[in-house]
């Protein structure tokens, strides 16, 4: 029996090339499947100022998520680090979670240069706060240009001049076909990562059984203990979009699971750290959150609001 499976994104480049992924997982998983794209224009692409002025990292997700509400689309495709930290998914949905991509972060030069080698002045041109408290922190001689627009536009303006180099995810380039661009690739220890970088989270509607059903073999149980955890870590912390919160959670050898994180004040002056190692995810996210918290977070994380 034919199934249509309507699966709603951003109509971005970026998240065009992970609906084609998608699309190619579930036809191979039943041949009587009809994946359909249905794109959505969000605010955040419509704005090209501060998140924070559209609703934060929800300018990129809630609109998508509303699709699968409102019954125009069956599922949501996001990226889980646009997911807002700050509020919980929308009732009657729930998330699954594919297998992780890689985490790194990665410099583009388009002279070939590492970040290392950077000259003092150079422009970086990069808008994430927890990239931009990093690197003012290890490399204060650089120069930060806040660039706004999908992967696509940023690179561009490194090709063009209007910045020197780019910081990007490397697994949004992977997506893009264009990570032989990447001129270094930054160690987790010098870059910690987003929370949910690299993975991608499908949202449906918690009473379609078919959907689930069919999805299901989609999913990765590391991933989504890893999500679980960062995702209750970024909750408890109740980070928003200019929240400089980065961390990353791996399986352990013995099934269970490690999570880092640090806290950033938004000029990289102040570093808090904590981690944690445990079976269950949301009682390790919970658990980091509250050593940060300890350590005084939420003084950290206030003064990024303000700021």
């Amino acid at each position: 029996m034919t199934q249509h499976i309507r699966i709603a994104s951003r109509a971005s480049a970026m998240a065009t090339a992970q609906v084609n992924w998608l699309m190619g997982q579930i036809t191979r998983t039943d041949s009587a499947a009809v994946p359909e794209f249905v794109p959505i224009t969000t605010a955040g692409d419509r704005w090209t100022g501060p998140l924070a002025e559209v609703g934060g990292k929800g300018a990129f997700t809630s609109a998508v998520a509303q699709a699968v509400l409102d019954g125009r689309a069956d599922l949501a495709l996001h990226c889980a680090k646009d997911m807002p930290g700050d509020e919980p998914e929308p009732d009657g949905t729930l998330c699954l979670y594919p297998p992780r991509d890689d985490v790194h972060d990665v410099l583009v030069h388009p002279g070939g240069r590492k970040l290392d080698d950077l000259p003092a002045g150079t422009r970086i041109g990069t808008s994430a706060p927890r990239r931009i408290a990093q690197l003012t922190a290890s490399h204060p001689h650089l120069t930060i240009v806040p660039v706004r627009g999908n992967a696509d536009t940023r690179l561009r303006l490194a090709h063009v001049g209007d910045v020197d180099a780019v910081i990007l995810a490397r697994a949004g380039l992977r997506r893009l076909g264009r990570e032989a661009e990447a001129t270094e690739i930054i160690d987790t220890d010098r870059m910690m990562p987003a929370l949910g970088a690299g993975q991608l989270a499908l949202q449906i509607s918690a009473d379609d059984q078919n959907l689930l059903d069919l999805l299901t073999p989609l999913t990765d149980a590391a991933a989504t203990r890893a999500a679980l955890a960062e995702r209750a870590l970024l909750r408890a912390l109740a980070g928003h979009c200019h929240a400089p919160i980065a961390g990353h959670a791996t399986p352990t050898a013995a099934g269970g699971l490690h999570l880092a994180a640090r806290v950033y004040s938004p000029d990289g002056s102040v570093m808090l750290a904590a981690a944690r190692t445990g079976p269950d995810p949301q009682t390790v996210g919970d658990a980091v959150a509250q050593d940060l918290i300890a350590q005084g977070a939420n003084d950290v994380l206030a003064s990024s609001r303000r700021s």
